[in-house]
């Protein structure tokens, strides 16, 4: 099974948009995907594929629920569908988990048990036998890293970070060994970078540089995406991936907007390979 958290410490980089079109891509390649919406902000993957219906009904049942052992039924319950992909959507509750993983903490500690707030996504897909029914699983957390990215960390063990190649973005490069370093620290796991992967790219002689550098840190830039602000921003108006707004949504063809579906289809094909490879080593 490949299991990756798409995430990014700057922010505004597309972590989403690239999370919800490599689970389109996986989906579309015939594997079964299973993506978590662990970011609390409207803007989030759940909205993107269109499955937030049940965000502010504080009667539902939620990952949080099941995160604090205090669900309301079924994990399959949870799961909504869109393009393919299985999805467990955001909830606002997830505004507060960690005061809810915090109090459950307490708890147990009353009663003498050890309970690890960061391990509970894992617990979860383990009791739900999510390895044995999906191919790949993929997180996408809040920029801020708390007890939410921590969770999706080690229900994963690897990362895929997005970035912008600019002056902001170079401070994200140079930070990735501290960011990796840091979760490993802070979790006491091992935490993979499967891609780094560069958008709004322009081709400059600084981000090529950049590009260097990464590569000379050993870690792998698989693609680039170059700026595609009318295609992101017609997916967020029509609350689909990529790949359906172009099918369902554009009038024509555009050449570099299907070489950019090209890129996130090979993009994922490259995370299964890293993976396979992974488990034949």
């Amino acid at each position: 099974m490949l299991t990756y958290t798409v995430y990014s410490e700057a922010g505004g980089v597309g972590k989403t948009t690239l999370a919800v079109n490599l689970a389109v891509a996986d989906a579309r390649a015939g594997r079964d995907v299973l993506a978590i919406d662990m970011d609390p902000q409207e803007g989030s993957l759940s909205y993107l594929l269109d499955v937030g219906d049940r965000r502010t009904d504080s009667d539902a049942d939620s990952l949080v629920r099941h995160l604090v052992e205090r669900p309301r039924g079924p994990f399959e319950d949870l799961i909504e569908t869109s393009e393919g992909v299985d999805v467990v959507p955001a909830h606002n509750s997830l505004e507060v988990l960690s005061k809810h993983l915090r109090r459950r903490e307490e708890e147990a500690a009353d009663f003498g048990e050890n309970w690890n707030p960061n391990v509970q996504l894992l617990r979860v897909l383990k009791a739900a036998d999510v390895p044995a029914q999906y191919d790949t699983v993929i997180v996408d957390p809040p920029a801020t890293a708390d007890v939410k990215l921590y969770n999706a960390i080690h229900a994963t063990r690897n990362l895929v970070i997005p970035f912008e190649p600019s002056g902001k973005g170079q401070q994200s490069v140079t930070g990735l060994t501290d960011l990796v370093d840091g979760l490993e620290e802070t979790l006491d796991i091992n935490v993979g970078v499967l891609a780094a992967v560069p958008n709004r790219y322009k081709g400059t002689n600084d981000q090529e540089e950049m590009l260097d550098r990464l590569e000379a840190m050993n870690y792998d830039v698989p693609v680039v995406f170059r700026e595609r602000t009318s295609l992101l921003e017609g997916c967020w108006r029509q609350q689909c991936s990529a790949f359906a707004y172009i099918e369902e949504h554009r009038s024509r063809e555009r050449d570099y907007e299907l070489e950019t579906l090209e890129r996130f289809e090979t993009l994922a094909r490259r995370l299964r390979e890293t993976r396979e490879q992974e488990v034949t080593a």
